[in-house]
């Protein structure tokens, strides 16, 4: 990563609306990226930040009605076209749009990425479910698999073995999204869940009522999750200690919300299942102050306090 310098007041200005963006509707990065050195803290922060304002759009009220769709497509590639053209100029003159090139620049993120992501965006303006796991995999591969890839060069990975699982992580953590959100997706016509797997097991998320199809449903799909995250943890070991850390406390928080939903008897439909705020910021802070005892990878140290953070 290239080294930082003394912030302007624009970068100063951008990179601070990026953590409040962050911490307003991304608690779980917010709160895992506090573990980092500031420098890298702010590059997480923008990376969401950038990914955030691209997802708002798309999920516009009326997204979906005939009339609009073609609307918001436009405003989305205006975005994108906005963004690479101040990535090739390197400077924007909008703080957030700024921090976000400065972000890129000085990790190195791969700029193939946003094409990716920015084509999976356009897809849900388009598409509404999807038939197999395969199929979800390949909307989820620019919606989330690419995340992991953005993210990773701000993490420094002593492996560059340590793609796959950030990958892996970026998967499981939609999938957990997706899985919490199931109502609030139908709201929008959206389904993100394999239509083969509902079908395989007599489950109906319009009826949005547990039923024994619903559960068996739901336990197939968090056992694929928590695979998902079991692929990631693989590549924890392969990272510095402080995003070791970082990487620690985000998966142990965001695969939380499938111990709850699985506590809330599978009902994703009666309210959104959440892990508070304080409970992440207490998560935050005692792997934080907390040190692997000798011969553990850091992955443990955030496997210790999975107890405290429930």
């Amino acid at each position: 990563m290239r080294s930082a310098t003394s912030l302007d007041p624009l970068l100063s200005e951008g990179y601070r609306r990026c953590a409040e963006l962050t911490r307003e509707y991304g608690t779980t990065y917010f709160w895992g990226a506090i573990l980092l050195p500031k420098p890298r803290r702010r590059h997480v922060y923008a990376v969401y930040a950038l990914c955030r304002l691209a997802d708002d759009i798309v999920d516009d009220p009326g997204t979906l009605a005939a009339s609009s769709v073609g609307e918001i497509a436009d405003r989305l590639e205006q975005f994108a076209a906005g963004f690479r053209r101040d990535l090739r100029a390197g400077r924007s003159d909008d703080p957030v749009m700024a921090a976000v090139v400065d972000t890129v620049r000085r990790a190195e993120i791969d700029p193939e990425c946003f094409d990716r992501f920015f084509g999976a965006m356009a897809m849900d303006l388009t598409t509404t479910s999807y038939e197999t796991w395969d199929d979800l995999c390949g909307y989820m591969e620019g919606s989330a698999a690419v995340i992991g890839e953005m993210m990773l060069p701000v993490l420094e990975p002593t492996d560059p073995a340590a793609r796959a699982p950030a990958r892996a992580l970026g998967l499981a953590f939609q999938l957990t999204n997706f899985l919490r959100d199931i109502d609030e997706d139908l709201d929008r016509g959206r389904v993100y869940l394999p239509q083969q797997d509902l079908r395989r097991f007599g489950a109906d998320p319009a009826a949005r009522r547990v039923t024994p199809q619903w559960r068996a449903f739901m336990r197939f799909e968090i056992e694929r999750n928590r695979e998902l995250y079991r692929v990631a943890d693989t590549g924890i070991s392969l990272l510095p200690p402080r995003s070791a850390r970082c990487v620690g406390a985000a998966r142990l928080l965001y695969s939380q919300i499938l111990d709850r939903i699985e506590r809330a008897d599978y009902d994703v439909f009666s309210s959104r299942v959440r892990v508070p705020t304080w409970r992440k910021a207490l998560t935050a802070g005692r792997i934080m102050v907390s040190r692997p005892p000798a011969g553990r990878t850091p992955k443990g140290t955030a496997t210790d306090v999975t107890q405290d953070a429930r």
